[in-house]
């Protein structure tokens, strides 16, 4: 294929400029050898493709319609070794990821320091919001999204689960005791949370012994920002429901204690959504592999 590919573009050259001798001088080849490709496409396609006399040379019918279809496909050859060259180029460019706020904030923003780090010609924009964000209408090259997904025509890869914790300021269980049941809550100050996508983050579901429990809990005090929610909870205003990755250090120092340890506290599904398009650009394909390494779904 590739000597049927170079004889095809001796054939265009030697079209173009009018003579075996003119193309053989561009293209570092002899005359002969410009000859002795054109009269092997001959042989191939079984007819003239120029006739020559003395004085001049000129297409044949058959010749005028090879060297169209000889121009669309050296088009789309150079066309594709075009992408693969792109393809195997280093990452570089701007990204724009969008991400829920305590994830973001305490998981996502750290490892995206790393990955640039990896990438050093790789820019990246992150909006960290826990609307649930439409990928291709606010033009974000990649969305982390947690719960379930709808029907979407972006590819979706799960990646590890957002666990949550249970949990309070050690002055409110000493004003207020600890609940050692799921019903218990309900004499309790839960600290909620509030979507802005209206998801009803107020109905907690715990597991025990393979039994769900459903809660709906109740409280004084909302907010949509799981940061903010924490600093309440650490102020010993009350009981909250919220991802590890936003109480890991204060779970470790002691201002935040967990609760119901025998009870499973309920996760939810996080994924990464992008376009669906093949193929995807270097900075698009090691972001997706970061990603994935990083937060594994096992």
């Amino acid at each position: 294929m590739s000597d049927r590919l170079t004889s095809m573009a001796v054939f265009v050259k030697v079209c173009e400029l009018g003579t075996f001798s003119a193309a053989a001088v561009t293209l570092g080849l002899s005359s002969q050898m410009v000859g002795k490709h054109i009269r092997e496409l001959e042989t191939r396609i079984g007819a003239p493709l120029i006739r020559r006399t003395t004085r001049r040379q000129h297409l044949t019918d058959v010749g005028q319609r090879f060297y169209d279809r000889c121009l669309v496909v050296l088009a789309e050859v150079k066309a594709a070794e075009a992408v693969a060259e792109e393809l195997n180029a280093s990452p570089r460019g701007r990204l724009r990821v969008s991400a829920p706020v305590g994830f973001g904030a305490c998981e996502l923003a750290p490892a995206l320091m790393h990955f640039m780090e990896r990438y050093p010609e790789v820019e990246i924009e992150l909006a960290l919001t826990d609307r649930f964000v439409d990928l291709v209408k606010e033009n974000f090259d990649a969305v982390l999204r947690l719960g379930p997904i709808a029907d979407s025509a972006l590819t979706v890869r799960q990646i590890a689960r957002h666990e949550q914790v249970l949990c309070a300021a050690p002055s409110y269980v000493a004003r207020k005791g600890a609940p050692l049941t799921h019903d218990d809550l309900h004499q309790h100050d839960c600290l909620s949370f509030v979507n802005a996508s209206g998801l009803p983050y107020a109905n907690w579901v715990f597991s025990k012994n393979g039994i769900e429990h459903a809660i709906k809990v109740h409280g004084r005090f909302q907010v949509n920002d799981g940061r903010v929610l924490t600093a309440a909870a650490i102020a010993g205003r009350g009981i909250i429901l919220q991802p590890k990755a936003v109480l890991r250090e204060h779970l470790q120092r002691g201002t935040l204690v967990s609760l119901l340890d025998d009870y499973v506290a309920p996760s939810r599904d996080m994924a990464l959504l992008f376009s669906s398009a093949r193929p995807q650009p270097p900075k698009m394909r090691a972001f997706i592999d970061f990603i994935v390494a990083h937060f594994p779904s096992d």
